[in-house]
């Protein structure tokens, strides 16, 4: 039986513009695996930024064969370029993985889950939509509600705080962990260590 590819999405919104907004937490993840993979990203017809590469497990060796990429276009239309390259690296949908923020979580924090509602999130409904199933791997990245009466489409469209940004490197490696292990050990395995309580 040939090997299964992972397809690891990272959500957020293209250009400078948006890059430091909490939308884009999932496309920064996906850079910092990258990073780790010593790899960037590239241009791709499907409409993104990707690349092909292994997650080497824990201990060294040769680990699954993983294509990280974060499409091009808006968060609101994520699922045609992510389909793309699920057809393009010929990945099933139980082997697609989206990191994305998270409101209903707090900052800091990431959970492991799949298939489940969209939340209200337009990148996660514009895949659902491409792929005519809920039923793919998310890794959630808590960025918190918005406080006092903020429109939360305008909180999300926001960088990061002050008191945010010396502990987004931290969940940025948390997230990342969190996608490696899943990508290892199986969504069951990797929540128990993810959603453990932290010493």
């Amino acid at each position: 039986m040939s090997e299964q590819t992972w397809l690891v999405v990272g959500l957020g919104n293209p250009g400078e513009k948006y890059a430091g907004n909490r939308h884009n937490v999932g496309a920064m993840v996906v850079e910092e695996l990258a990073r780790r993979a010593g790899t960037s990203l590239r241009a791709h017809k499907a409409g993104a930024r990707a690349e092909s590469t292994r997650l080497a497990p824990p201990g060294g060796g040769l680990g699954p064969r993983v294509v990280l990429g974060v499409p091009t276009a808006y968060m609101n239309v994520s699922g045609g370029p992510t389909k793309a390259l699920a057809s393009f690296f010929s990945a099933d949908v139980d082997h697609l993985v989206v990191v994305h923020d998270e409101l209903d979580i707090p900052f800091g924090e990431v959970r492991l889950k799949q298939g489940g509602g969209e939340g209200g999130h337009n990148g996660l409904r514009s895949i659902t939509s491409s792929f005519g199933t809920k039923d793919y791997l998310r890794v959630r990245v808590g960025i918190g509600r918005p406080p006092g009466r903020m429109d939360p489409a305008s909180f999300v469209l926001k960088d990061f705080s002050s008191t945010e940004r010396p502990e987004l490197p931290f969940l940025l490696d948390d997230a990342a962990d969190a996608v490696e292990l899943l990508v290892h050990r199986g969504l069951t395995d990797a929540q128990q260590v993810v959603h453990a309580p932290r010493p």
